[in-house]
């Protein structure tokens, strides 16, 4: 017997903290939600829809049209908003809703099947008050109400095979959520993004080399005047994986996609590239590069030429990547290595073995000024986020390291960013701010720098930049390993605003990217207690606690110390370590 199917516009409706609410006036709750749920039912009939099941607390509609489903949503939460003015906070019964177009298998009165279930995951991770699209309902939408939208970029959903690319609807004025998702619009003009190349040598032992190439050529792509080019880190989350450009032209807001392979053999290397237009799939340039391993950078500054005359542009290639120094392919195989292991993530072992990568790099090469960075950058790393170094003695490893970098190649960029986010933790903010501010003059790309120049600018007391920074960061690379550090940071400025909830949005952000990072938990429970909301605060403190069982009111104190120029910042910082000590972090 054939399947019952059909095309639908589904509407997923919960009520934000039901369990805490029925705990608190079980009567009471169940009265609330009962009269909300009849005052919205003439709005339902109103958009053609219809009431598919109740479950408890939430609800799961069916509509006609997309246009009807969203202009439901939003007048449902518009009127949640005015029935609720009165009501205090502890008891407002506040939605959250998931709007989806897709595909539902029919069983009787009730619909079933991914395109319910997207619905409901959307619904799952929208904010209070908010309503969410997928982009199959946007697309519909788009244009046919009066609404403006929120592109939040592709979300991985709970039990859905692929990222869903999400949009927030503006209802009324704009909320924390909003600040911290910009609008997005069409891709820049020469916004592209270097997938992970394909390693045709074969063999594992190789694997670092292919990635090293694919690295070394996004950031050469980054120096062309107008570029807008993806992270590394978010652009290997492709790897490995079956793609459709298309979509990831779309995922990521990009025109351009380049991909290729390298092979690797002896003492030579063939490096295949071709450039996709990734609004219509049309391959745009293609290009076979055959040359010696040790003429890797010239081949590199060779592809962006080439690139840049491909796309029609009036630029020129920005400085040679290494016209100061050539170092021997053995320099180049560890520091390519070293680098890998840095992008494993923080952990000693990660850390440790990355820099052994680049001392033997450098022993290769002493001038290798990539293996320079990259141990001055491994000793900060080691410092500030391990316990298996002397700190003093590797801030100041890592600060030699940089000025013997700087002295080879003055403007190299990723050094004058490494040492902006050094001077932060050696009480320079101030120098920092300068540091980062001047890569980004030399690479605007370097997304790195934009993060540490976040918190260089709270350090320095001018958190009220600092959001903009880090905004600026994940849009450059969205799904970057950092972005936890990155949205922290944006968190950390907040709290040092009083902006207190517009810390929480930032903070589980980053607890939603790294449920590991123990300084979010701490910080997002200083906010909760700011806000008098002491049950979250206490529960992201003991988490936070599990984590880093030796964190304190006075060790906190005590770092801000090292990081800050001068006690003027104390003002501030008092607020926010007695929101912690409120939440249950113990001072001592």
């Amino acid at each position: 017997m054939a399947e019952n199917r059909r095309l639908a516009a589904i509407m997923a409706v919960d009520v934000v903290g039901y369990s805490r609410l029925m705990g608190a006036d079980e009567v009471g709750t169940a009265r609330a939600v009962r009269e909300h749920r009849e005052a919205a039912r003439p709005l339902v009939a109103e958009k053609g829809g219809r009431i598919v099941k109740t479950m408890g607390d939430g609800l799961l509609l069916e509509f006609p049209s997309v246009v009807a489903a969203v202009e439901c949503a939003v007048a449902i939460q518009k009127l949640m908003g005015e029935r609720n003015a009165e009501t205090p906070e502890a008891r407002r019964i506040v939605y959250r809703i998931g709007v989806n177009l897709g595909d539902v298998l029919i069983e009787g009165d009730d619909i079933l099947g991914d395109g319910v279930n997207i619905a409901a995951r959307l619904e799952g991770i929208c904010e209070p008050g908010g309503v969410l699209l997928s982009s199959a309902a946007y697309d519909q939408t788009r244009g046919k109400i009066n609404a403006d939208f929120i592109d939040l970029g592709a979300k991985t959903l709970k039990n859905i095979a692929r990222p869903v690319r999400v949009f927030a609807v503006k209802i009324g004025a704009a909320s924390p959520s909003a600040a911290a998702a910009p609008e997005r619009q069409g891709p820049p003009r020469l916004s592209m993004v270097v997938l992970p190349f394909a390693n045709l040598g074969g063999g594992e032992e190789h694997e670092y080399f292919v990635d090293g190439v694919t690295e070394s050529l996004t950031t050469d792509l980054s120096r062309i005047r107008g570029a807008f080019v993806i992270g590394r880190n978010t652009a290997f989350t492709y790897k490995g994986k079956a793609v459709d450009l298309k979509q990831i032209g779309r995922e990521l807001n990009v025109r351009y996609v380049l991909e290729g392979s390298v092979q690797r053999g002896g003492n030579r290397m063939r490096v295949n590239v071709q450039l996709i237009d990734a609004e219509s799939g049309a391959h745009l340039w293609a290009e076979r590069f055959d040359k010696p391993l040790a003429d890797l950078f010239d081949m590199q500054d060779e592809i962006v030429a080439r690139l840049a005359n491909a796309l029609s542009a009036q630029l020129v290639t920005a400085e040679a990547r290494r016209a100061e120094q050539s170092p021997t392919p053995g320099s180049l195989d560890l520091c390519f290595q070293g680098q890998a292991q840095l992008n494993k993530g923080v952990t000693p072992d990660n850390v440790a073995h990355a820099f052994d990568f680049f001392k033997r790099a450098l022993i290769a090469d002493p001038d290798n000024v990539d293996a320079l960075v990259g141990s001055a950058l491994a000793n900060t790393v080691a410092a500030v986020a391990t316990s298996f170094v002397d700190r003093a003695a590797a801030l100041a490893a890592a600060e030699e390291s940089l000025t013997r970098a700087l002295a080879l190649v003055p403007d190299h960029a990723r050094a004058h960013a490494a040492l902006g986010i050094l001077c932060v933790y050696t009480g320079r903010a101030t120098i920092g701010v300068a540091e980062c501010e001047y890569a980004l003059t030399l690479d605007q790309n370097l997304a790195h720098a934009h993060g540490s120049l976040g918190i260089c600018k709270v350090a320095a007391g001018r958190a009220e930049e600092t959001e903009a920074h880090v905004v600026e960061a994940l849009r450059l690379s969205p799904r970057d390993i950092m972005a936890y550090i990155w949205t922290s940071y944006a968190g950390v400025a907040n709290n040092f605003l009083s902006r207190w909830d517009e810390a929480t949005v930032w903070f589980k952000r980053s607890i939603e990217a790294n449920r590991s990072y123990a300084i979010s938990h701490f910080m997002v429970g200083s906010a909760f207690a700011q806000l008098g909301r002491l049950e979250e605060a206490r529960s992201s403190v003991r988490v936070g606690l599990a984590l880093n069982p030796n964190f304190s009111v006075s060790s906190a104190r005590a770092a801000w110390a090292a990081m800050s120029e001068a006690a003027r910042y104390a003002k501030q910082l008092e607020p926010i370590l007695h929101g912690m000590g409120l939440a249950g972090v113990p001072e001592q």
